[in-house]
């Protein structure tokens, strides 16, 4: 029996435990750190579709419920509700299972009882509209919390140029911003980009994504890597692991891989996405021994690759780095290891990053710069220390999961 006291939240996210994708990862943590803060917790999410891990799978199966209408599984003593969602290449179909996955949500969360908060995370902007509904038909609170600030990063990589699908989107935007009880987002660039959609800006609110400190930390030796990684060749290693998308500017990367081929470098890149073919036929036809490019690793290990590369790379397009954030930065930093960052001032990564030393950052003539402080940490192995301990002060006394899960907890209870 569910204690009187007790209060629900149903998180609505598009990718959750066991699906192995930093977003979910977030949400793994803020879904724990509420229940640990006196809250009852249940998640509607997919079936896993972005980065499969088999290990994590065989921890949480999924049961079939209505001939596969849904499933369901445990996350850790959290109850988790899986609508089938799968990235089809057939456009037709990855509509259809991207519609189904909607309806199916919004039904679904209709029978799950006494809900006294729903909070989604965006990417995609429409799930903050199913969320908000569920929310007001059930008299409960909706939170939205913006990741990554929609349409504008669709028109801005080029995947809309209708402009009636454009004013359709900024006006399904306007209304989930001020027919929800709170919103939040993760600095004070995007807060100010978001304020003038508000009606009442007072329901914005900054809250910054975090890092487990308990398993991204300093490790004081290199451990052992998979046998894929093979033996170590006692190069330089500087490593990107994360989405390889239109989000992230392969161009100074590919830039700088050939300028330092002859040097004592080499390029890690580990993940998925939509770029990665392109990157490894552009690695193949100029011959770039330099760069090896690996599929997602279990989140276990990451902590262990990242304390063992010896430089972090983040490159962002430029036409998309207004509206998000690239969460690996938290636990690079976590790690006390430097980053060289490609990003142009006034944008949320440079401006988190400017002042805490941390970071080589690169805000202009992108591919020779670029080149440039790799080759500068490369060869000052001091530097690469004071940046890295620089960083991991930083996220010990503002950016843990403590601090950040108990302002959504504080939040949650102020509405």
């Amino acid at each position: 029996m569910e204690p009187i006291n007790l209060k629900k939240v149903l998180i609505h996210s598009i990718v959750f435990s066991p699906d192995g994708v930093s977003t979910a990862y977030l949400y793994n943590d803020i879904a724990l750190g509420l229940v640990d803060s006196g809250f009852d917790v249940v998640v509607l999410t997919t079936t896993p579709h972005y980065n499969l891990i088999e290990s994590e799978l065989s921890k949480q199966p999924l049961s079939k419920k209505i001939f596969g209408l849904y499933y369901v599984s445990n996350f850790k003593g959290i109850e988790i509700y899986h609508i089938p969602l799968k990235k089809y290449k057939n456009t037709l179909r990855r509509i259809f299972s991207f519609v189904y996955w909607h309806l199916a949500s919004f039904i679904l969360g209709l029978k799950i009882k006494k809900i006294h908060f729903v909070l989604s995370p965006s990417p995609p902007l429409s799930i903050g509209l199913i969320s908000l509904l569920i929310a007001k038909i059930k008299g409960a609170k909706a939170i939205y919390n913006v990741q990554e600030i929609y349409p504008d990063l669709l028109i801005n990589q080029g995947s809309l140029n209708s402009s009636f699908i454009i004013n359709l989107l900024k006006k399904i935007e306007k209304f989930i911003y001020n027919y929800s009880d709170a919103v939040t987002t993760i600095d004070k660039v995007f807060y100010s980009t978001l304020v003038p959609r508000f009606d009442n800006f007072k329901k914005l609110h900054i809250i910054p994504n975090f890092v487990d400190t308990d398993l991204y930390k300093p490790l004081k030796c290199k451990q052992l890597l998979p046998a894929i990684f093979g033996e170590d060749n006692k190069k330089i290693k500087i490593l990107y692991a994360g989405n390889i998308g239109f989000f992230q500017d392969w161009a100074p990367v590919l830039f700088a891989a050939k300028e330092l081929s002859g040097e004592n470098i080499e390029f890690w890149i580990i993940g998925e996405g939509v770029q990665k073919e392109f990157l490894e036929k552009e690695v193949q036809s100029h011959n770039l021994t330099n760069v090896r490019i690996f599929p997602y690793q279990r989140r276990e290990l990451l902590p262990i690759i990242n304390n063992h590369v010896d430089i972090h790379f983040i490159a962002i397009n430029q036409k998309m780095e207004q509206e998000g954030f690239p969460s690996k930065v938290y636990t690079i930093m976590a790690c006390a290891k430097p980053l060289v960052v490609i990003t142009s001032e006034n944008t949320p990564l440079y401006n988190f990053l400017k002042g805490k030393n941390c970071a080589e950052l690169v805000t202009n003539d992108r591919n020779v710069n670029f080149t440039n402080a790799i080759r500068k940490l490369s060869n000052h192995k001091e530097l690469r220390e004071e940046l890295g301990v620089n960083g991991y002060k930083e996220i010990i006394n503002n950016y843990s999961k403590k601090v950040v899960v108990s302002n959504y907890a504080n939040l949650l209870n102020s509405l």
